[in-house]
């Protein structure tokens, strides 16, 4: 019964770190892409830094905060998400 028990132990204690080994893996691959957005809407301009997995995701990100501190409402939101960024620049970690 011991053997059981101590082997049970062994079998929990390498499942943690396991599962630790995978949530730190996962969570360095979500920032690997950093980049500063400038997005300008009626006439002004906001520049916010976000991190991603991808371009396409730190981008996407950081024009989300840009145009919820530069809209107001949900439909000026919308409406400056659809417009382009006024510049891109990758920003060093």
């Amino acid at each position: 019964m011991a053997k059981q028990s101590n082997a049970m132990r062994w079998i929990i204690g390498i499942g943690v770190i396991v599962l630790l080994a995978v949530l730190a893996r996962s969570s360095f691959q979500q920032t690997q892409q950093e980049y500063e957005v400038c997005m300008t809407f009626k006439n002004a301009t906001h520049c916010a830094k976000a991190s991603g997995a991808t371009y396409a995701e730190a981008v996407r990100s950081a024009q989300e905060i840009d145009c919820q501190l530069l809209a107001n409402g949900r439909d000026e939101t919308m409406v400056c998400l659809d417009t382009q960024p006024a510049s891109i620049r990758a920003s060093q970690k």
